[in-house]
């Protein structure tokens, strides 16, 4: 059942206790301040917001990817891992205090957006790149909101070496080749419009999800396959003879900046989801971890604020006072966050755009004031 079926059916309970009263809702309630009875358009926030029904529900859901090396790896036991995986975990933790009040919901990239929109999930956190048609309403937009980026990725291609491929190549080396790559993304429209640009010819072979453009990739079906760096560098650590297999170009083809997405038109889950990812970026800048951060929560102004000292702003947004603290005590920094994921498959922030920008990288935070 939806979220925004299970609010409206508490809001008209609220409405018949009531018995005529105005329509004002009890604001010692965060969760059901402001709540009306109208029926939000497809892929907008439920009446309330979204906030106040994940907290009514008990959990978050959190749609991830059904496989993405690194990023969410579905366990056989049912444990899902990656450093997608960690976010949604840090907003749980945010929310209830409980890192593990999250119900991961493993989605294709053709279903992603029906599955946000229809409310099956609250946020996206799916290697999903923030693209302007993306961002955009109406008939040429998905129409979604999208968060900071938390991975700064680009586009690229892998094929074998006794095929002639090398570190270097580039465009002009893939004419005739067939490319897999999975249908309905921004991989696809890039590597058609890069190979109609360089004036080469391509057959795309489409498919649905990472697993089987990797499965067909190593059949031979296809010459070479293209998605992000991260995820062709996370699926090359999987392969035998993984030294076979080369990425390029050295440049990326495009941008891919990957993040959380959500509904719109919800500040107050925008601010939620957010801040969640900025305070794991600013405890990093400050040197703050899971480790240490009942020591160093008062180190600085900020750091107090933001761990829920004087001046906290969390229950601004709806957030407990300590919401932030436990991101990091449960789930730890940015930088343990990726260290844990992504370092295991050969994916380093030193010299990266993910490094911290005083290191030269585009990973940066508002301050907490």
């Amino acid at each position: 059942m939806v979220k925004r079926f299970v609010l409206l059916i508490a809001v008209l309970a609220l409405v018949a206790a009531a018995c005529g009263d105005d329509d004002t809702v009890d604001e010692t309630t965060a969760t059901t301040a402001a709540v009306t009875t109208t029926a939000a358009p497809p892929g907008q926030a439920a009446p309330g917001g979204t906030l106040a029904a994940v907290i009514a529900d008990g959990k978050l859901d959190c749609g991830v990817s059904t496989a993405a090396p690194a990023f969410t790896e579905f366990a056989p036991d049912g444990t899902v891992s990656g450093f997608d995986a960690d976010f949604c975990r840090a907003v749980a933790a945010a929310i209830f205090g409980d890192a593990d009040a999250v119900q991961f919901r493993g989605t294709t990239a053709a279903e992603r957006f029906d599955v946000l929109k229809s409310g099956e999930v609250d946020v996206l956190f799916r290697t999903t790149t923030w693209t302007m048609s993306r961002d955009a309403s109406g008939e040429a937009g998905v129409g979604g909101d999208f968060g900071p980026t938390t991975y700064f990725d680009g586009q690229q291609m892998m094929g074998k070496r006794d095929r002639g491929f090398t570190a270097n190549s580039g465009f002009a080396d893939i004419d005739g080749a067939i490319v897999c790559s999975i249908s309905g993304t921004t991989t696809e429209k890039n590597i058609t419009e890069g190979a109609a640009a360089a004036g080469v010819s391509i057959t795309l072979e489409g498919v649905v999800d990472n697993p089987e453009s990797m499965e067909k990739f190593a059949a031979g079906t296809c010459d070479i396959v293209t998605t992000d760096g991260s995820a062709l560098v996370g699926s090359k650590a999987q392969l035998d003879e993984a030294d076979e297999w080369v990425i390029f170009p050295p440049s990326p083809i495009s941008k891919e900046p990957l993040g959380p997405m959500y509904r719109q038109n919800d500040s107050e889950w925008a601010d939620v989801i957010n801040w969640t990812v900025y305070a794991t970026i600013i405890a990093d800048e400050k040197g703050i971890t899971s480790q240490n951060v009942d020591d160093m929560m008062d180190i600085d102004g900020e750091a107090t604020r933001l761990f829920g000292g004087d001046g906290e702003l969390q229950t601004s947004i709806g957030l407990p006072a300590d919401g932030f603290l436990q991101v990091i005590k449960q789930v730890g920094n940015y930088d343990e966050i990726y260290t844990r994921n992504l370092n295991p498959v050969g994916l380093f922030r030193e010299g990266s755009l993910n490094a911290r920008f005083t290191e030269g990288g585009l990973q940066y935070a508002p301050p907490a004031r």
